[in-house]
C-alpha cells in the first residue's frame, strides 16, 4: 500500500514542477542593445518569499569592467538610447544606494563585472522588489545596463553613464 501511495506523490510532485508550482512567481527580460551598442542578455527574476533571485548571463560588455545595472521606472525601451525607460525605479521614494543597504532605490542592484571576454553573469538576492502584483512588482519595468559602474553615491542615477542593453520584464 505505501508503494503505491509514494509513486503517486512522486508523479504529483513533479508535475508541479513541470508547471512552475512551488518556484515562486517568475518573470524574465530579454535585454536588446541600444543603438550602437553589442550588449545583449536574458535575466530571471524568480520570487521566494520576500526575496528574489535576479539571475542570467550580459555578453558584449567592456572587457574586465564594471556596469551599473538597474530596474528602471518605465518598460519602454523605444527611444533607441533607453532613455524611454526613464530613471531607477524606486516606489519607496530612497535615495539611490549601494544594494543591501536600507536606503536605496528599490531598483538598485550589483554591478555587473565583465570577464575578459566581455561577459558577465549575475546571481542576486533581493529583498525589497516582487515579481508578485503591488507596488515594489519589477513586472512591467525596464531592466538597463550601464557603460559605466555604478558609483552608488551620485543622485539619483550612480553616475553610470550611457545604456547599454534595455528590456522590459515580462512576467
Amino acid at each position: 500500500m505505501k508503494k503505491p501511495l509514494i509513486a503517486l506523490a512522486a508523479i504529483a510532485l513533479a508535475g508541479c514542477g513541470m508547471m512552475g508550482i512551488g518556484g515562486g512567481p517568475k518573470a524574465t527580460a530579454d535585454l536588446q542593445p541600444t543603438k550602437g551598442s553589442k550588449t545583449a542578455g536574458k535575466i530571471t527574476f524568480t520570487q521566494s518569499g520576500d526575496k528574489v533571485r535576479v539571475a542570467g548571463e550580459v555578453t558584449g560588455l567592456r572587457p574586465g569592467q564594471e556596469h551599473g545595472f538597474h530596474i528602471h521606472e518605465a518598460g519602454d525601451c523605444s527611444s533607441g538610447d533607453g532613455m524611454s525607460a526613464k530613471g531607477h525605479f524606486n516606489p519607496m521614494k530612497k535615495p539611490h544606494g549601494q544594494p543591501g543597504s536600507s536606503d536605496r532605490h528599490a531598483g538598485d542592484m550589483p554591478s555587473l563585472k565583465a570577464d575578459a571576454s566581455g561577459n558577465a553573469k549575475v546571481d542576486a538576492t533581493l529583498d525589497i522588489i516582487t515579481v508578485s502584483p503591488g507596488a515594489a512588482s519589477v513586472v512591467g519595468k525596464g531592466l538597463i545596463v550601464h557603460a559605466q559602474p555604478d558609483d552608488y553615491k551620485t543622485q539619483p542615477t550612480g553616475n553610470a553613464g550611457a545604456r547599454l542593453a534595455c528590456a522590459v520584464i515580462q512576467g
